[in-house]
């Protein structure tokens, strides 16, 4: 492992060795202090971006107001309505996770998931009629099957983060901007649909979702008042939660503020106490409220021309894409990585569909892998040493332009999550985002085989850089 340049002054005298790893390995053999620093030249071809973003006169300001409203966006719980009403889905429209998909480039778990959608909204008899009408892009009735991502109607879904009209979704309010997002209500862990599974006891939980859970939470929010998300995220990092994996003391802090408004909801005592249980037994129930927060705080720094900060990451199990402040809403993908982790049961790498997910909006503004160091529990679930993450947070910082004091880690001394990740600075530096995530099966149907850790694919940062640089006001010329 290496270590970032600020901590060299905490180490005792030795040699610092920069780059190629020949001179440390040598050193090393001969028992010698030494430091190795890890870096590396930025990759061929991109020299003249980063000359030409470089001399942008926008950039500092663009970039300094991008961070600003990020790190002052808000995040109160403000309702809980189905997605048909909220977001205007009508019957064969389905939002999804990741940059715009076709079902003939949909992997295993993004078809189980969207053949489940089907099937709850009684739109097919079976998985195969389902597929049938999803591959001819039509309902029998003739209407036309719509697949948009979550992220162009101001939501997010977690891993295949597939949305039909009956599902049931937070709505999330940041009252400094005047904006508002959503994410849909967690199933929990296994064979859910998220996760590619669409069988009849996955279908039955989404269905009592939508008839008790929903409107149950819809209720308790309702009449409990605004519900601060981004104080409550705040908490439960100081408590050893990441926000993207780990969400044990958020579920429950959050169990905490709606149990008397459910119980003084009106709803039979035994369903309170079936939903008092769902919520309790779920450790990853708040996750989609932290997802929605982020959507908020990464909302605030769109459309801010000059600026280089990362404003998304998303994948959709085919391809994984950013978009930026600087670029609006264009995409710049490439392959979806596989993930490196822990596997449950007889599971195994083959099992494992690559990449998956909009959860990675965690990780756009400072949580999931990048405060890996404030969680070091989480290791034990996605892989990894507790040294493993106190290094990774220590690396984000090197290619983010804030910390959000609001989101404090306690072992290091209370520093800010890093946020506002700069599309220059992970091509400078060769140092990518740090995602932790869940693992779908690669066959649909499957639902979760495992955990670990993943990194977007360096070319989309390059395709960002060049669309930025093609943007840039500055003397030095475009590159050719």
């Amino acid at each position: 492992m290496t270590r970032p340049l600020r901590g060299l002054l905490a180490e005792p005298p030795a040699v610092v060795t920069v780059g190629a790893s020949v001179l440390a390995d040598a050193l090393a053999a001969q028992a010698v202090p030494q430091v190795s620093v890890d870096w590396r030249p930025p990759p061929a071809g991109t020299e003249a971006a980063l000359a030409r973003i470089a001399a942008d006169p926008r950039r500092a300001e663009a970039n300094a107001r991008a961070v600003s409203r990020m790190l002052a966006a808000g995040a109160s719980l403000v309702d809980v309505r189905p997605a048909g009403e909220l977001i205007g889905l009508e019957p064969g429209q389905f939002c999804h996770a990741g940059p715009p998909l076709a079902w003939e480039a949909a992997s295993g778990p993004m078809r189980g998931a969207l053949i489940g959608a089907m099937l709850l909204e009684g739109l097919a008899t079976t998985p195969e009629h389902a597929e049938q009408q999803l591959a001819a892009g039509r309902l029998d009735s003739g209407a036309p099957i719509e697949l948009v991502p979550c992220h162009e109607r101001g939501g997010v879904g977690p891993m295949a983060g597939v949305v039909s009209p009956s599902m049931w979704a937070w709505v999330l309010r940041d009252e400094t901007h005047q904006t508002t997002s959503w994410c849909t209500l967690n199933e929990g862990l296994g064979r859910v649909l998220r996760y590619g599974a669409y069988g009849p006891e996955v279908i039955e939980r989404l269905r009592w979702m939508g008839a008790v859970l929903g409107p149950a939470l819809a209720a308790a929010v309702r009449a409990a008042g605004p519900v601060d998300v981004k104080a409550l995220i705040g908490q439960m990092v100081q408590m050893g939660d990441e926000g993207h994996n780990r969400n044990r003391a958020g579920t429950l802090m959050l169990l905490r503020d709606l149990l008397p408004s459910l119980v003084e909801s009106g709803l039979a005592a035994s369903e309170v106490a079936r939903v008092a249980r769902f919520i309790g037994g779920n450790d990853h129930f708040f996750l989609n409220l932290v997802m929605a927060a982020a959507k908020l705080q990464s909302m605030a720094a769109a459309d801010i021309p000059g600026s280089t900060v990362v404003t998304v990451m998303a994948r959709n199990g085919t391809e994984f894409g950013i978009q930026t402040a600087g670029t609006g809403s264009a995409w710049f993908t490439g392959p979806a990585g596989v993930v490196d982790g822990l596997y449950l049961g007889s599971y195994g790498p083959a099992d494992a569909n690559p990449d998956i997910g909009d959860s990675a909006i965690t990780e756009t503004v400072g949580l999931g892998g990048f405060v890996m160091a404030g969680a070091p529990a989480i290791v034990r679930f996605v892989g990894g040493t507790v040294r493993d993450a106190l290094l990774t947070t220590q690396r984000m910082y090197e290619i983010t332009l804030a910390e959000n004091p609001a989101y404090a880690v306690p072992v290091l001394d209370f520093r800010g999550v890093p946020t506002g990740i700069d599309v220059t600075r992970v091509v400078r530096t060769g140092i990518l985002p740090q995602i932790n995530t869940g693992i779908a099966g690669r066959v649909a149907g499957t639902g979760q085989v495992g955990a670990g850790l993943v990194t977007p694919p360096m070319e989309c940062f390059t395709s960002a850089l060049e669309a930025l640089a093609a943007r840039a006001h500055s003397d030095v010329p475009a590159p050719a």
